[in-house]
């Protein structure tokens, strides 16, 4: 894995708005294409065969939390865990998840798995390989996204509810709007009807039953919007309803950072994971302090040596904790790169780069494309 520094396209902002990349630039550019990091063939089976791996450890890990009745742990209300538990016994489908993985010194860590609402996924899955494309369109990536995801919503298209499948997301945001009607356009290519409504404008009538702004039934819905913000929202305790959410209920279980020391509990020493536990760091002296439920890096404590060496301030933390073993992320001349690794129907299918000034990743951090190279590295 090397980090290769290169002169963007000129007039970038343009191409990749030609594809519908509006949220490519804040207060600093969020694309960043004046480098690429490139990987060996070799060092690509390795994050694929790690990534396949931990699906399947993470699939036993939710076995585990509802055979033993560990939602406590997670902050899950009681209230909540029939819906969840039905969804797994049901087999409620998963279209996608996104683990944050570190490749160091030959080594693949597991930081967190984002199961319920991951983004960055069309960026990873188009934007990156229209790069490639200009930049040099004689090698490959580790990008096969965008085939699984149409894939993928074939092979469930029968098992949907009868009716359209909705995608919804909160208004004001852009990068969510742009994530999910990209989802949508991927189901719309597998031949499925689909329509739009805001997450703000879902209406339930008086026997439960979820409608648009029509009045129309929804049977089938993918929500682009966290299970523990639904859980406390007026509408959530009509989650009983019969309509199909995507993703399922029980995801809110893998979604949750709690799953890091129960993954620990299940395999010890696993060389993909980090010893992770609740309540406190044990004997750890580096170690990183994560809330169960937080994003972009919020509240966050990096501790090495038993000193605090980087932290981000945020608003969560109020539900608890987990310490989770330090592995420094690599870095590239001050580029601190996290790995974005995809699962789509239940396979790793690509990878996406995002890098940070400092040690957490946060809403300042790049995407950088990549592209295999067919040396050894």
């Amino acid at each position: 894995m090397k980090r290769i520094e290169i002169l963007p396209r000129n007039n970038w902002q343009k191409e990749v708005e030609k594809i519908g990349f509006g949220f490519h630039t804040t207060n600093v550019p969020y694309w960043f294409e004046s480098a690429y990091y490139s990987f060996s063939m070799d060092e690509i089976d390795k994050l694929e065969t790690a990534t396949n791996d931990l699906w399947l450890m993470c699939l036993d890990a939710v076995q585990y939390v509802i055979d033993q009745h560990l939602y406590h742990r997670f902050s899950i209300p009681e209230f909540y865990v029939h819906l969840i538990e039905l969804s797994w016994e049901k087999d409620h489908p998963s279209i996608y998840g996104r683990f944050d993985l570190c490749y160091r010194d030959g080594q693949i860590k597991l930081l967190e798995f984002n199961a319920d609402t991951p983004t960055s996924l069309f960026e990873a899955s188009i934007v990156q390989w229209y790069w490639l494309q200009d930049f040099h369109p004689s090698m490959d990536q580790f990008n096969s996204i965008h085939e699984a995801l149409i894939g993928t919503w074939s092979y469930l298209h029968p098992y949907l509810n009868k009716g359209k499948l909705y995608f919804s997301c909160a208004k004001r945001n852009l990068e969510d709007l742009t994530t999910t009607e990209y989802l949508r356009d991927c189901a719309m290519q597998a031949g499925i009807e689909t329509d739009f409504i805001f997450i703000d404008d879902l209406g339930v009538r008086d026997n439960a039953v979820f409608v648009d702004n029509h009045a129309n039934k929804i049977n089938n819905i993918f929500k682009l919007y966290p299970y523990e913000f639904m859980f406390h929202e007026d509408f959530g305790k009509n989650l009983y309803s019969t309509t199909l959410w995507i993703e399922p209920s029980w995801k809110a279980i893998l979604s949750n950072k709690a799953i890091l020391p129960i993954l620990w509990e299940l395999f010890p020493h696993h060389p993909y994971l980090l010893p992770a536990y609740f309540d406190s760091p044990g004997t750890m002296t580096n170690y990183v302090k994560k809330p169960l439920l937080s994003r972009e890096g919020a509240n966050i404590t990096i501790v090495e040596n038993n000193k605090i060496i980087e932290h981000n301030r945020g608003n969560y933390g109020a539900e608890g904790y987990v310490y989770q073993g330090l592995f420094k992320l690599p870095n590239f001349d001050g580029n601190h790169a996290v790995i974005g690794s995809w699962v789509v129907g239940q396979e790793a299918v690509g990878i996406g780069i995002r890098e940070s000034n400092g040690l957490i990743s946060n809403d300042g951090s790049r995407f950088v494309p990549h592209l295999i190279t067919s040396f050894a590295q």
